[in-house]
């Protein structure tokens, strides 16, 4: 029975492996149809979403008929709430990328109003972060997880910066206030996955540690 337990919660491992590199398929692509204007690469982060949902769905149900029949605990208990949670920011993620696909139909037909530089650093910023905190899942390695978390602010750092950019633009030309509220949005979507990729290594220290570490959970426990 261990064994074959131990067979199942690999399974879902590498099945919310399959959904995180399709997650960062689809942000990547985001980002170039972005550059581009290319709405065939839009048509297909369209795509990859429905594949990801249909992966969220699968891996929640099995997560959950595993929790219902194995009846586990410690570390293969943590594992599978931990993993409900990773699967939900996954597939939240798969919308970001679509939210941006969005703003790039918003755009198609309009030029940019500076060539993008900072937008496309964020994305590598971001994708960066949840690749390093599937590599922490993959190691089970709380450490390295909690570094990835601590690479957050900087992804904030550089939304505001975006934001002071083309705030100025807006200021001093109101015909590019579309075109740059539609970029402002592109750069909350990438922060947005960013904090998801944080709450994957929150649940990663979790699974590893037996620690809650988000809202500062730690901290508002040694000050009772």
């Amino acid at each position: 029975m261990e064994r074959h337990l131990d067979e199942e919660l690999k399974e879902v491992k590498v099945r919310l492996l399959e959904m995180a590199d399709l997650a960062i398929e689809s942000i990547r692509k985001a980002i170039r149809a972005l550059k581009e204007r290319n709405i065939r690469l839009v048509n297909e982060i369209f795509e990859i979403d429905h594949r990801i949902d249909e992966f969220e769905i699968e891996n929640e149900e099995k997560c959950i008929e595993l929790l219902a029949l194995r009846q586990p605990v410690g570390t293969d208990l943590r594992f599978l709430v931990g993993a409900i949670k990773i699967n939900n920011d996954l597939e939240r993620m798969g919308d970001h990328a679509v939210n941006i696909g969005q703003c790039t139909l918003a755009l198609a037909d309009k030029a940019h109003i500076k060539p993008l530089i900072d937008i496309p650093k964020m994305a590598r910023m971001a994708t960066d972060m949840l690749k390093d905190s599937i590599d922490s899942f993959i190691e089970n390695d709380a450490a390295k997880a909690k570094k990835v978390c601590e690479r957050d602010d900087k992804v904030d750092g550089l939304r505001d910066q975006i934001f002071r950019e083309l705030l100025t633009y807006m200021m001093s030309d109101p015909t590019t206030i579309p075109r740059a509220m539609e970029l402002i949005l592109v750069s909350r979507n990438l922060e947005r996955i960013a904090d998801l990729s944080t709450n994957i290594c929150e649940e990663i220290i979790y699974i590893a540690q037996a620690r809650v570490i988000k809202h500062h959970a730690e901290e508002k426990g040694r000050k009772r």
